[in-house]
């Protein structure tokens, strides 16, 4: 039964019962924002197996390539496949340099991701990720997206079934949320006409979960999208979680990040940014309000600074993510905010809580 009033709406959410969309809708446009924080900094203590924890991660992003046929238009790191001055594919003498580098610095994870490039099928990934495993058995390999198991798929002449099998045969630890971007068919026509659907991102992570691989889900807002259909993609999000199989992860956590818009496409055609700290509070409350079934939501420290994460991690919020060794994506289109992780324990204690190092799957180091 929908309630209307906003706080029947918010003791539905503190005993995690599902919210509807329209109850979602009136939390989001009309409930005070510290209200909002109070109750998710509640249901946060609930949740999560200890509360006066927050958690972080030591991990490396690398690109695989920078080459992808998607031109989204928020993003100003890829090239064109004919753009052969800046392309490149990463070797493996590279991923050695930087994997040592890496687990010199406490790392246990590899982020993979790379776009859609259009020669790089099943068999360059199955190659890839078994010599990076016989080497670095004890790295853990959290690779790719769901835009690109469906490209991989679409190029190879195979399902994304199969894609994921061979993957996860092959070494695939977990399968980041990258490319959700907003699930809304009208924002992603606007900003990544190229890239695989909302309905394909979908399906690819509901596979990955029937395989039993973990993966994690994220939102890129602040640009086209209307509140509404922010509120839209938490719910997919949450619904694809209830459809799990039993005794699986399914989404580990969620992470909303804020678009930054420096030097894109977006930028060229006048989105300006839309960044503020208390919308983005409002998200990260909202996140914990609405995805009942989520344990973990992650504070983007890249895209809102360490003050505005800070406050986040008593709004909702409970894990920091990673130091991120090495990021380009975001970094080039904005983002300069930096940790190591003395700075990122510090952050977290000025917060209140206990830093505790973790894996990809929440377990403490």
């Amino acid at each position: 039964m929908m309630v209307n009033n906003i706080d029947d709406i918010l003791e539905k959410a503190l005993v995690r019962e599902p919210l509807t969309r329209q109850e979602a809708y009136t939390l989001y446009d009309s409930a005070p924002l510290q209200l909002l924080c109070s109750v998710a900094d509640t249901l946060r203590r609930s949740v999560v197996k200890d509360p006066t924890v927050v958690t972080w991660q030591i991990d490396r992003n690398v690109n695989i390539t920078n080459v992808c046929k998607s031109g989204c238009k928020f993003c100003n790191f890829h090239c064109k496949p004919h753009q052969t001055e800046r392309a490149y594919i990463t070797t493996m003498a590279e991923y050695r340099t930087k994997i040592e580098e890496a687990l010199s610095l406490g790392a246990d994870q590899l982020l993979l991701q790379g776009g859609l490039h259009p020669r790089l099928g099943i068999d360059f990934y199955e190659r890839l990720f078994t010599q990076i495993k016989s080497e670095y058995p004890q790295l853990r390999l959290n690779a790719l997206g769901a835009p690109e198991v469906q490209h991989i798929a679409n190029i190879s002449g195979i399902t994304t079934q199969e894609v994921l099998e061979r993957l996860r045969n092959a070494g695939l630890d977990t399968l980041p949320g990258a490319g959700a971007e907003i699930l809304s068919e009208r924002v992603r026509k606007i900003i990544s006409p190229a890239k695989p659907t909302a309905r394909e991102w979908v399906r690819v992570m509901h596979e990955a979960h029937l395989q039993g691989i973990p993966t994690t889900a994220t939102m890129m807002y602040g640009h086209v999208e209307t509140h509404h259909e922010r509120v839209d993609h938490l719910i997919a999000i949450r619904d694809l979680q209830a459809h799990k199989p039993e005794g699986t992860r399914g989404f580990t956590a969620f992470i909303p990040w804020v678009f930054c818009p420096k030097g894109t496409q977006l930028e060229s055609e006048g989105v300006a940014p839309r960044f503020s700290a208390t919308e983005y509070l409002r998200v990260v409350a909202m996140s914990r309000i609405v995805l009942n079934n989520i344990p973990n939501i992650q504070a983007s420290w890249l895209t809102v600074g360490k003050d505005v994460a800070e406050i986040a991690l008593n709004s909702g919020a409970n894990d920091m993510g990673s130091i991120m060794i090495e990021e380009n994506v975001v970094s080039s289109a904005g983002a300069t905010t930096r940790f190591d992780a003395e700075a990122m324990q510090a952050t977290i204690r000025r917060a209140g809580f206990t830093p505790k190092l973790r894996d990809q799957l929440y377990n403490y180091r």
